[in-house]
């Protein structure tokens, strides 16, 4: 009898560490990557970008639908009276130029055409805001379409630039684009901030 009960404990024990083993497997398979200070990370199984929830503390998730928001530029949008600005990066003004081939090329429309043509591919909009705002009272923010950064997608397509001075995350997605001379990489063209201050 007491061999039996000795059995029945250590069968109940493998049935336990078995399951927490593959609980334990299949967690790290889903979701391969370390997450950043946002709770995002790049997914190796489907080769993509998301996030699971703020880590940061006050921040806050919402949804929008594409038919409110209004682009302004390659790094600004309006969805009613909220005005979000992406945080981490940085594109050309409207107004600035880029040089092709002794071309001159509106950069600036360039890259609010390239965030337009995302937003057009989705019907809704999620957005990771911080609490604090810019100095021109913007929300500051990273959004998402269909899980997906649009900040990583515009600065991996060369149309805009890691924004170094507040932010490092998406330096791999810049080296990306230079590397392979996206957008405006097969340019001539002056960093924004560059721009701004000239």
């Amino acid at each position: 009898m007491g061999e039996w009960v000795k059995l029945k404990k250590k069968t109940i024990w493998l049935f336990f560490f078995a399951i927490s083993f593959l609980i334990i497997t299949f967690k790290a398979y889903a979701h391969s990557g370390k997450t950043n200070s946002e709770g995002c990370h790049n997914q190796t199984s489907n080769n993509s970008y998301h996030c699971h929830q703020s880590s940061k503390k006050n921040n806050r998730i919402y949804s929008y639908s594409k038919k409110n928001i209004k682009v302004i530029d390659g790094d600004t949008i309006h969805i009613g009276d909220k005005k979000i600005r992406f945080s981490g990066i940085d594109t050309p003004e409207m107004k600035q130029t880029c040089r092709k081939e002794d071309k001159i090329i509106m950069c600036g429309v360039l890259a609010k055409k390239f965030l337009e043509e995302q937003l057009e591919k989705s019907f809704m909009i999620k957005c990771i805001e911080e609490a604090s705002l810019d100095r021109y009272n913007r929300v500051l923010a990273e959004c998402f379409i269909d899980n997906k950064s649009l900040s990583s997608l515009i600065v991996k397509s060369g149309y805009g630039f890691s924004y170094r001075k507040y932010s490092k995350k998406f330096i791999e997605d810049e080296d990306f684009a230079k590397d392979n001379k996206n957008g405006l990489w097969d340019m001539e063209f002056e960093y924004p901030w560059n721009y701004r201050r000239n």
